[in-house]
């Protein structure tokens, strides 16, 4: 009797061996892939149209749709979404202290940034551009920001760029968030804001701020958005690959871009094709 227990027990470890079903993953990473009991997502919470969070405490936006599209598709619910606000500076170190499992927050894929995680992407592509008075003819091109107030938020280099680049004659006004900056644009306390367009576009999107600016479209730079994981995540890499494919496949992607961008009259580029990919592409 106490044979043939061991005998089914070996059979029933060598079909773990030869399948994934006994949990873990075919690359030996620990939760990737497949069904998920729950899922942390790190996100903005202060950007309109990208990542707000509202004052009843609920998540809104393009990347919040990303996220909640990609969860759901990995058998995770909205409802068991853990979200964690996160700043720029945070991105990398949320992933390798194990504090989320994806990052969804305008994190552009960099050379330097795929030495420290790895990235599904790219979902978005963004271009940093000046938002300006919707009135106002006098700024088309970077070099008219020369003599002219620019706004920066403290701590970015994209408003330090065109200064060094393009400008190098701008009044640079740094200010603690890019509301402040909007506000100042607003009351003629500076002349243009600058980040990326699909940033722009969320706050001029707003109700309170429809018709009052407009992006120039002047394409400063590449921004390509990707999905940010820790390394060593194949499994879960390549889940999500396939969640990016099929939101765009079935229109969620364009539908979502539409909500939360329209109402600035930005357009954005059609879905970028995915280059950084999990193993099972």
């Amino acid at each position: 009797m106490a044979s043939r227990a061991v005998n089914i027990a070996v059979a029933a470890g060598l079909l773990c061996v030869a399948s994934t079903a006994c949990g873990g993953s075919e690359d030996g990473s620990d939760g990737a892939g497949g069904e998920r009991d729950g899922l942390t997502i790190a996100v903005r919470d202060d950007l309109p149209g990208i990542g707000l969070r509202t004052p009843d405490g609920k998540y809104q936006g393009f990347d919040i749709d990303v996220a909640t599209y990609i969860a759901k598709r990995l058998g995770v619910a909205a409802d068991d979404i853990e979200w964690k606000a996160t700043v720029p500076a945070e991105r990398e170190n949320v992933l390798t202290r194990g504090d989320a499992d994806l990052v969804v927050a305008t994190y552009s894929i960099t050379p330097e940034r795929k030495r420290k995680v790895d990235f599904v992407g790219p979902y978005f592509l963004a271009h940093q551009d000046l938002l300006v008075r919707a009135g106002d003819d006098s700024i088309d091109a970077a070099g008219d920001l020369d003599s002219k107030k620019l706004c920066s938020v403290t701590g970015s280099t994209s408003a330090q760029n065109v200064k060094n680049e393009l400008a190098p004659k701008a009044d640079l006004q740094e200010f603690s968030s890019p509301s402040e900056c909007l506000t100042g644009l607003e009351n003629k306390a500076v002349d243009a804001l600058t980040n990326d367009d699909a940033i722009l576009a969320g706050f001029a999107a707003r109700k309170e701020s429809r018709g009052k600016f407009r992006l120039t479209g002047l394409r400063l730079s590449d921004e390509r958005y990707g999905v940010g994981v820790k390394k060593g995540q194949d499994a879960l890499r390549a889940d999500v690959t396939r969640a990016l494919r099929q939101m765009v496949a079935d229109g969620t992607w364009k539908k979502s871009v539409r909500a939360h961008f329209g109402g600035a009259g930005y357009e954005a580029e059609a879905a970028p094709r995915l280059t950084e990919t999990g193993a099972a592409d």
